[in-house]
């Protein structure tokens, strides 16, 4: 019989820390968290499996889970002493999501589960506490409502109000326990005005109710959006825990709180994390009531006058920092713990590897090194690729002018400029169309997941450092604000006030998440400087990988970036944005236009001073490191000018006739001008064009040769090539221009001539086209399109229903498709060496600096990748990465 539960507890579980795929993340280390003997509330764990079976069958339940719930709702009965909707001794259950990636928030939560109007009795006589008991009751009732009955959150707040304003109280404290129970039968009429039904008092139903809600939030749209955000499969599914409750809000002698075994936001190696007396770990978490500290010191640097954990409950404090410690130790990583303390006895939740910043996550990385908990291995394959990003963008000037408008707390490092938004639907929006924007919240949800994404960066009112915009935004690496308490948000009105002074929607604002300042208007900002952890991990990274890592770039600014950020060369320098410079774009026109070869020569003479400039300074920058050039690319109206008006302009500036103009134009549009008459097919019909630019390049190599001492070797690529022939009919027109440099510097140039594989036919006919081509680069970006018959331009409108139904599992424009594109890849690599043992292979689109791209082309062999000059240090690390994968695969 297949096992779909798997219990934990009372120092024992079924399951093990390995088994995370099958019970989840929170699953897997509550069962070894049991193990290792730490106080974890009994429970038990339905697995990824059951998610799996109850959403392919319609959702229904496999046969036998109902009795194997039934049996571990017993063994939390044993062990807690008390029984599942038993009115005198009552069981109270909390039911979470735990998929194998940690996804926070994103999914649905029950607590309090078991409570009905007998056992809300048997709890009020357990605990002595009339007041905790009808709390208790209230928090489950609008929970469950939202979560699994689908009655929104915002009426029972509104009823929760109604209540404080009839009774003149300020605070939910303020409440008594009569109060409680006068707002639970109100609830309760509400759900049943709003349903038509009574809320439910069977706790069997309410359990599967909750077990229900719980695997179908698993396709709920924040939960969808997420994983599309972090790419996690939909097939991974998530499973459910089942868990005895143990009490925050049982009084002053109670709490609950979020820890981490290291600073987030920086890695310092301090613990760190936030509690609340007298309350429930949701409370936290949602940024309803503003936390306190966990330590003295943090209390004391806060300025804050609430006093610590370590002061309130000195002990408890004591066992949570032996917990921490063990639990760091043994998983080898920063540790994020959830943690509850009943009536002065402590439990543990939850833990799980911390989400951490970049910064934060190379200095633990490096730490960890340096204490011997891992080696540098592990320290490279724990730093995800990806977030490097988060480090290569500007912070703010320290120099530069602040009006300071509000302080709030440093939720997630680095800075944003941006208009204020105050709607997740408009933040994407208008970042769809190019603004920057800043996400104002009172507090954010799971739903604002798409417009915290699409935001440069956060700011709330409300929240701590361990709130959901915090967690959030430093998991995507956006600056974030949060517990900015002095602002008062009216989402009515679109307005932020503060001070007296009232702000609105489209109006600039900057924020340092570093420091937590909110500032009017735009800041200076500076670039980050790349040492310390970073450069450190960088070096290890680059001891191990086997590939080099080159750019795709042109411009003297992007070059010298990517030198800066560590590239090893230029994998594509497109000559096609040389040519729409002011000085040099009339003289393109003029060629383009050209009606004959001697008027056509006339204008390439005037670009080819220019273009060996280009490439003088290119080289130069490079220092003998290898460039590929590639020859011009894009079909020639995308140089012509679109408008009357423009044309006329440029007739004047040519001294030509206008209408001839426009004629010479329309002989050139293409309907369809990706496949046109575009790369080597232009060179085929304009062989001038790339006579110039082979001398070009041929000349500037001379010269740089000379300057430097050193022997200078460009890469000619010719782009879109199908055949061999064309190759070679190009290739024999440049050795020509070769010599004639030769004959008339005296000097001979060295250079490689190699091609672009971006059409499946010149994939598969790699080996005949080797015979000509000393490299191959693969463009990934027209390959891809070429396989798919999808223009990468147009089908943003609809690749993402594509993902979102599984037909893709990624947009194959994001992230290399290794069946199909990739086999065509595979084919011309295996067919390319086989003509030319010693061809050179890289990869130059704009997968060259996809994490999971790079692991292929590590795994088919090729000798570089190229990406923009930002992603540079991202493919390095990745590249490591890969490396290191194989090496295990080959030790396995």
């Amino acid at each position: 019989m297949t096992k779909w539960v798997y219990s934990f507890g009372d120092g024992k579980a079924d399951g093990t820390a390995e088994m995370r795929n099958l019970l989840g993340g929170k699953g897997a280390n509550l069962a070894e968290m049991s193990n290792l003997g730490l106080p974890v509330p009994s429970g038990f764990t339905l697995t990824t499996d059951v998610c799996t079976a109850y959403l392919e069958q319609n959702e229904t339940y496999p046969d036998t889970l109902d009795q194997q719930v039934g049996d571990a709702i017993a063994q939390i009965e044993q062990s807690v002493g008390g029984g599942f909707g038993n009115p005198e001794q009552p069981l109270l259950v909390s039911v979470r999501s735990g998929a194998r990636a940690s996804m926070p928030g994103m999914m649905d939560t029950v607590l309090n589960l078991g409570l009905n109007d007998e056992t809300v009795a048997g709890l009020e006589k357990q605990s002595g506490d009339k007041r905790f008991a009808y709390d208790s009751y209230r928090r489950f009732i609008q929970m469950y409502s939202d979560v699994v009955l689908g009655v929104d959150h915002y009426h029972f707040e509104e009823l929760l109000e109604i209540l404080k304003e009839e009774n003149g109280y300020f605070l939910d404290t303020d409440l008594q326990a009569d109060d409680w129970e006068v707002l639970v039968g109100r609830y309760k009429s509400k759900v049943e005005e709003e349903l038509g039904r009574p809320f439910p008092q069977n706790v069997q139903d309410q359990l599967w109710g909750a077990i229900g809600a719980v695997f179908g939030s698993w396709m709920n749209q924040r939960a969808i959006t997420y994983r599309r955000l972090h790419e996690i499969p939909a097939s991974w599914g998530t499973a459910v825990n089942v868990q005895a409750m143990v009490f925050g809000n049982m009084g002053d002698d109670s709490a609950t709180g979020v820890a981490f075994t290291r600073d987030p936001s920086t890695g310092v190696k301090m613990f760190y994390g936030e509690f609340l007396v007298n309350a429930q770990g949701e409370d936290v978490v949602a940024g309803i009531r503003t936390p306190q500290n966990l330590t003295k010191q943090s209390r004391l640097d806060a300025g804050a006058d609430a006093l610590s954990m370590e002061e309130i409950f000195p002990e408890v404090y004591g066992q949570l920092v032996d917990v921490y410690k063990r639990l760091e130790a043994h998983y080898r990583d920063m540790q994020d713990i959830e943690f509850t303390v009943q009536q002065g006895k402590l439990w543990m939740l939850q833990t799980r590897s911390g989400k951490r910043t970049a910064k934060a996550a190379l200095k633990i990385a490096i730490d960890m090194v340096d204490e011997g908990l891992i080696d540098k291995e592990e320290a490279i394959k724990r730093i995800d690729p990806a977030s490097l990003d988060q480090l290569l963008h500007p912070t703010l000037d320290p120099t530069a002018e602040r009006n300071i408008i509000a302080r709030g707390l440093p939720a997630s490092p680095g800075a944003a400029s941006g208009e204020i938004v105050f709607d997740s639907d408009e933040a994407e929006k208008l970042a769809s169309d190019g603004k920057s924007v800043i996400l104002v919240r009172v507090e954010t949800s799971p739903e604002d997941i798409h417009g915290m994404h699409a935001a440069k960066g956060i700011l709330t009112s409300r929240g701590g450092m361990t709130s959901h915009a915090a967690v959030v935004a430093r998991g995507m690496g956006r600056a974030c604000v949060s517990g900015a308490g002095a602002l008062n948000i009216d989402y009515k009105n679109q307005t932020l006030s503060v001070l007296g002074e009232t702000y609105k929607k489209g109006d600039i604002i900057t924020i340092d998440g570093g420091c937590g300042e909110v500032m009017l208007g735009s800041v200076e900002m500076i670039m980050p400087e790349l040492s310390g952890e970073f450069g450190e991990l960088m070096s290890w990274a680059d001891e191990i990988r086997r590939m080099k890592v080159r750019t795709n770039a042109e411009t003297p600014l992007d070059v010298k970036t990517a030198r800066k950020f560590g590239a090893e060369g230029v994998g594509l320098c497109r000559t096609e944005h040389m040519f729409f410079d002011a000085d040099r774009i009339i003289a393109v026109r003029q060629m383009i236009l050209a009606e004959d070869l001697a008027d056509r020569q006339e204008a390439l003479a005037k670009l080819l001073p220019v273009q060996r400039a280009d490439f003088v300074e290119l080289f130069r920058i490079m220092a003998g490191l290898p460039v590929t050039i590639r020859l011009l690319d894009p079909p020639l109206h995308e140089f012509l000018p679109k408008t009357d008006a423009e044309i006329d302009s440029l007739a004047e500036a040519l001294g030509a006739d206008a209408g001839k103009l426009r004629h010479r134009a329309l002989q050139l549009h293409e309907f369809n001008p990706m496949l046109g008459h575009r790369g080597c097919r232009l060179g085929i019909s304009f062989p001038e064009i790339y006579e110039m630019q082979a001398r070009a390049i041929l000349e500037a190599a001379a010269e740089i040769s000379k300057e430097l001492g050193e022997t200078v070797v460009p890469e000619i690529m010719i782009p879109l090539v199908a055949t061999k022939r064309e190759l070679e009919i190009l290739k024999q027109k440049i050795e020509a221009v070769a010599e004639a440099v030769k004959d008339e510097s005296g000097k001979s140039v060295d250079y490689l001539i190699g091609t672009m594989i971006e059409l499946p036919r010149a994939a598969l006919r790699a080996g005949d086209i080797a015979e000509e081509a000393e490299f191959f680069s693969f463009g990934t970006n027209d390959l891809t399109q070429t396989t798919y018959g999808i223009s990468r331009d147009d089908s943003g409108s609809f690749l993402e229903d594509y993902v979102e139904q599984g037909i893709y599992e990624i947009d194959p424009f994001v992230s290399l498709d290794h069946e199909g594109v990739g086999e065509l890849v595979e084919i011309a690599v295996k067919r390319g060496r086989e003509t030319r043992e010693d061809i050179k292979l890289g990869i130059c689109g704009e997968h060259g600096g996809d994490p999971n791209s790079i692991d292929f082309c590590e795994r088919i062999g090729l000798d570089y990748v190229s990406c923009s000059p930002y992603r540079v240090p991202i493919a390095r690390l990745a590249a490591a990465q890969a490396a290191l994968g194989l090496q295990r695969v080959s030790e396995a």
